[in-house]
């Protein structure tokens, strides 16, 4: 019974709803305009599968079984990229908190750096007018979790993955370090990498924050539209839009 309350949510709401809207429209254009209708219906269909866990599963999959994490890690500092904060909410000894991706790639620098002892280097600056400082509160809250401050460093400027690999790669020089495990989540390695790798930065992948599980399992809400899936969707399609205009770079 859970089951179906939640097929039947997912067309009551976005984007399922407006996939009905959507479906209703064509069908009432099909006898007196056959192409607009026509058209309509393909971009609806492309607006479905781009919001089932099917497919976007399966785009995030693509992207995040491109590395694996290293058995024996080999390296002298962890680069851990940012990846979203607010600027104001309520925290331990502050305000502003990281993003869900962020957030596990944090937890998984520290715990990286609790096993090996390397030091952490975190990277991401204030995107937008309400966002946080991402690297700023990373620093303070791996402060608190018990890191000493000697062991962190903070690249608080970047807005974007080039810059993350642009500003950190002058800190590494800076400092003497040249064998960075460089640490995302899995979906944004593969961009990652080439971004290091195009400013002559060679780096260990180290992928954390999985999205999907590494054995599919299909189900009805697998084929059911929602805005979660969506969302991913969208992403896996920035990734791959930013991998090739990185690929065409090399070109020119």
């Amino acid at each position: 019974m859970i089951y179906l309350i939640k097929f039947v949510y997912s067309f009551i709401l976005p984007p399922g709803l407006l996939l009905l809207l959507l479906l209703v429209v064509a069908i009432r254009l099909w006898k007196k305009q056959p192409m607009y209708a026509s058209i309509l219906l393909g971009i609806t269909f492309l607006f479905y599968i781009l919001s089932t866990g099917f497919v976007s599963d399966k785009l995030v999959r693509s992207l995040e079984q491109s590395y694996e994490p290293p058995s024996n890690v080999q390296g002298d500092v962890i680069v851990v990229l940012g990846g979203g904060a607010t600027k104001d909410t309520p925290d331990f000894g502050g305000s502003g908190n990281l993003s869900g991706s962020a957030g596990n790639r944090l937890l998984a620098a520290a715990r990286l750096h609790e096993r090996t002892g390397l030091p952490i280097l975190f990277s991401g600056g204030q995107v937008f007018s309400d966002s946080g400082n991402e690297a700023d509160i990373a620093t303070r809250q791996l402060l608190e979790l018990g890191i000493p401050a000697s062991d962190l460093l903070t690249e608080n400027r970047s807005l974007n993955t080039e810059q993350n690999a642009m500003y950190t790669a002058a800190m590494l020089k800076e400092r003497g370090y040249s064998r960075p495990i460089l640490m995302t989540s899995a979906f944004h390695l593969p961009r990652s990498v080439l971004n290091f790798e195009r400013i002559g930065v060679t780096v260990t992948p180290y992928p954390v924050d999985y999205w999907t599980s590494v054995n599919e399992s299909l189900y009805p809400a697998k084929f059911s539209p929602s805005s979660s899936a969506f969302s991913a969707s969208g992403t896996a399609l920035k990734e791959y839009l930013g991998i090739a205009a990185l690929e065409l770079k090399k070109m020119w």
